[in-house]
């Protein structure tokens, strides 16, 4: 497979990814870190240091809203529960052990 048909895929894959994510609005951040190690957050971290690698600017918010569909502020808003003992508890944990973090 040739570099530009491989970024083309890789580029749909997540496209379908945050697409699927804001269709799932009710799986929560923490349970994404606390089972994948990543969450929506860190989606737009990433995006938004592709940007800068590429030496474009693109800001926390701007990425955010890329990734969320929407402002952060209203998805939390929306969306976000506040994480149970259990999920603070395991989130505690996968942060505390770098093999688990991105």
């Amino acid at each position: 497979m040739d570099s530009k048909t491989r970024t083309e895929l890789e580029a749909e894959v997540l496209r379908t990814l945050i697409g699927h994510l804001n269709k799932r609005s009710d799986v929560q951040n923490i349970d994404l870190m606390n089972l994948a190690g990543f969450c929506r957050n860190c989606l737009s971290k990433w995006y938004a240091a592709a940007a800068e690698r590429r030496g474009l600017e693109l800001s926390k918010d701007e990425a955010r809203q890329h990734i969320y569909g929407m402002p952060y502020g209203e998805w939390k808003e929306k969306y976000q529960k506040e994480a149970s003992p259990e999920q603070r508890e395991a989130f505690s944990r996968v942060m505390s052990d770098p093999d688990l973090t991105t």
